[in-house]
């Protein structure tokens, strides 16, 4: 028989892959429809360079308070427990430049899509629900997960449609991303702690 079997690409590229292809169509799409894709007519009036440090002033709070409400809601409320169970395995093992990619692609490609792209055209009640409802698990996360990320949606639509700039959606969502990305992977539910403070594994 020939060579070695070929080597499977890591699955997390994979994902990463297909997050940047959805935000490059949905960038292509606001550039044909006449549209800035990661700006938009805010609603306070800000332009430029202002408005893009008014964005990424109110998004770094944003994705600080969520990655902090994120621990919390973890560990108290059950859905998100079961969540976490159920999404940990797909990042077990993930190490952390993956990890990176994903979470950076993923932000991209979904504030491409449901705020850059359908924020201007369908607005962001509807934009949020959308986004919601496509964020689907089978179990008893399933309303809750779907619950939050429209929360979230809301949140980041606004801040896009206040301001006028996509940055610091992006900016938000890329790090409630990466560290909830690692969060999940590094931290056991079910309560078993990681050896010598996390530096080699059980």
């Amino acid at each position: 028989m020939g060579g070695g079997a070929q080597q499977r690409p890591e699955p997390a590229l994979v994902v990463a892959a297909a997050y940047a292809a959805a935000g490059g169509l949905a960038g292509l799409i606001s550039l044909l429809l006449g549209r800035n894709p990661v700006a938009c007519d805010g609603w306070l009036g800000a332009r430029g360079l202002s408005s893009v440090l008014l964005s990424v002033g109110l998004g770094l709070p944003l994705g600080s308070a969520t990655i902090a409400i994120t621990r919390v809601v973890v560990q108290r409320s059950r859905w998100a427990h079961a969540l976490h169970a159920a999404l940990r395995p797909t990042v077990s093992g993930t190490g952390d430049a993956a990890l990176f990619a994903v979470a950076a692609a993923s932000s991209a490609g979904e504030e491409l899509l449901f705020r850059g792209l359908l924020v201007p055209i369908i607005g962001v009640v509807a934009s949020s629900l959308v986004f919601g409802g496509l964020h689907q698990v089978r179990g008893r996360a399933r309303w809750g997960w779907m619950g939050w990320a429209t929360v979230m949606g809301l949140l980041f639509g606004t801040l896009f449609a206040a301001t006028g700039s996509l940055a610091g959606p992006l900016v938000a969502h890329a790090a409630i991303n990466h560290s909830n990305l690692r969060f999940l992977r590094d931290n056991d539910p079910h309560g078993r702690p990681r050896a010598l403070g996390g530096l080699l594994r059980r």
